[in-house]
């Protein structure tokens, strides 16, 4: 990744702790480039969105988290889980731990 991209996106919006790459609306592609200038969520808990493509929107509806994985790798990023606090996660087969 190239770090003087998000440095400058950073140094400009630093009073933002988060930016969000909403793909739904901007396309997957957008928002990787998003993640390269800057941005750190992708909004992954998206089951079926509707008032988007109920407007004429033509992005997919939903992604599997395999496809954000990929989409985030791609961008050159690590992906990682967080609630909706942007508390790391830790999920398992049987367990999901929130970090504290």
């Amino acid at each position: 990744m190239d770090l003087k991209n998000v440095a400058v996106a950073r140094l400009l919006l630093d009073n933002f702790p988060h930016i969000k790459a909403y793909w739904i609306m901007m396309t997957p592609r957008v928002a990787q480039v998003a993640l390269r200038f800057g941005a750190d969520d992708l909004d992954g808990t998206v089951v079926e969105e509707k008032i988007y493509h109920d407007a004429g929107a033509m992005t997919p509806q939903a992604m599997t988290r395999a496809q954000l994985v990929r989409l985030i790798h791609e961008a050159g990023c690590e992906p990682f889980e967080r609630d909706t606090l942007y508390r790391p996660v830790t999920r398992t087969e049987t367990s999901v731990t929130v970090q504290l």
